[in-house]
């Protein structure tokens, strides 16, 4: 599960960072491992690493190119107190063990995100194979 984050300025990723904290080990029991990543700088995620409570991998440096690549809407900081750099607004991939992208969500705004619970119970129901769900959203445009 890779999650992109806005940034340290955001307390809304902070808190869900910490929350997706307390749903590690569901997910490993899925075999789904974790990783976060925001466009901050380093220096930027070790003072954010201060606020957070989480086990899992925090990345740094995401590019504009980068995000762009992901189909992230991207944001101008209001200020410069906002931060430095134009950063991600929220993402969360799925990556099943084929590699393709099972579940996808993308925000435009720090308000709207996946439900943890939901999320987790949902991956859960469609990674068992007894349920053989397969991958929405294919058809061609």
């Amino acid at each position: 599960m890779l999650i992109i984050y806005r940034g340290k300025h955001c307390p809304l990723c902070t808190k869900y960072l910490n929350q997706l904290e307390g749903y590690k080990s569901q997910l490993a029991d899925m075999e789904v491992d974790i990783v976060a990543a925001s466009g901050d700088s380093r220096e930027q995620l070790q003072e954010h690493a201060e606020k957070l409570n989480v086990s899992f991998p925090l990345t740094y440096g995401l590019t504009e190119g980068q995000m762009k690549e992901l189909g992230l809407y991207i944001s101008v900081p209001r200020s410069e107190q906002e931060t430095d750099h134009n950063f991600a607004e929220p993402g969360l991939f799925v990556i099943n063990e084929q590699g393709t992208v099972q579940v996808v969500d993308i925000s435009n705004n720090p308000f709207v995100r996946p439900d943890l619970e939901a999320l987790v119970n949902g991956l859960s129901w469609i990674r068992n194979p007894e349920n053989n769900y397969p991958i929405r959203g294919t058809a061609p445009y």
